[in-house]
């Protein structure tokens, strides 16, 4: 575990990755796809992120849809961390569940002794867990360094109890790193409330497509989303202001 104040900002595309870079954000979730909550990003995208200044977690999730994961898919996943160690990336990011909605250990052992030497965050297939305190205390039997969860809420805010649970009974053990709906304006209020080290969001900011052939062809929404250089600057002064704070006020007490 760590004191320093880390930002992770997940990213789909070169254009996303080189503005969280911009904006001083400290880590990346490499993903495809993140209107469906991240995909796992192509070769040549992961090959550019392992050639950038800071660590590059590549998301790890074959399609759309549950975390209940067929052996075919667990062998898709198994060749797209393979790929991400080739490229050079610092890291994974992974999950699977059991139809039940609890954490599927035996898929997840697999895929953790597979990405042996690579560090490894357990992703939002930790919020439909039925019991987050046993899933809690299974991700730490794993290995896992994080867990990127918003307490089972659609956003971390609105899940900012369960999180406190959450920070509470992992301690040391394991990071606990809120993410979903996180902004510059929602912020102060979930790390007034949470001993946040680790802070995962998007920063993005809505654009408007004005090509209106690629609209009409489908190739492109009328809006879309793109990542900001300036609200990730804005959240990380926020997370590291905060952070600091909370040090002042326990050196304050010592």
């Amino acid at each position: 575990m760590h004191n320093d104040p880390i930002l992770e900002i997940c990213v789909d595309n070169a254009e996303g990755l080189f503005s969280a870079i911009e904006g001083g954000g400290d880590r990346i979730e490499l993903c495809s796809a993140l209107s469906v909550g991240g995909l796992t990003p192509s070769r040549g995208f992961m090959t550019l992120a392992g050639r950038q200044p800071i660590p590059v977690f590549a998301m790890i999730r074959p399609r759309a849809g549950s975390f209940v994961f067929s052996p075919e898919e667990v062998e898709i996943m198994k060749a797209d961390i393979d790929a991400a160690r080739a490229a050079g990336l610092a890291g994974v990011v992974i999950g699977a569940n059991l139809a039940d909605g609890r954490l599927d250990m035996a898929t997840l052992a697999t895929l953790c002794r597979h990405a042996d030497g690579l560090d490894r965050t357990l992703h939002r297939a930790f919020d439909v867990t039925p019991d987050k305190t046993e899933a809690l205390e299974q991700a730490i039997a794993l290995g896992f360094s994080r867990i990127l969860t918003s307490g089972g809420k659609p956003t971390a805010l609105e899940g900012v109890e369960t999180l406190a649970g959450l920070f509470e009974q992992a301690g040391t053990r394991i990071a606990i790193m809120p993410g979903s709906g996180v902004r510059p304006a929602t912020a102060p209020a979930l790390l007034a409330r949470l001993a946040v080290v680790e802070l995962h969001a998007s920063c993005s900011a809505r654009f408007v497509e004005h090509d209106q052939q690629l609209v009409d062809l489908s190739f492109a929404a009328r809006e879309m989303l793109r990542t900001d250089a300036s609200a990730v600057r804005q959240l990380k002064a926020i997370l590291c202001s905060a952070v600091a704070d909370r040090a002042g006020r326990r050196i304050g007490r010592a």
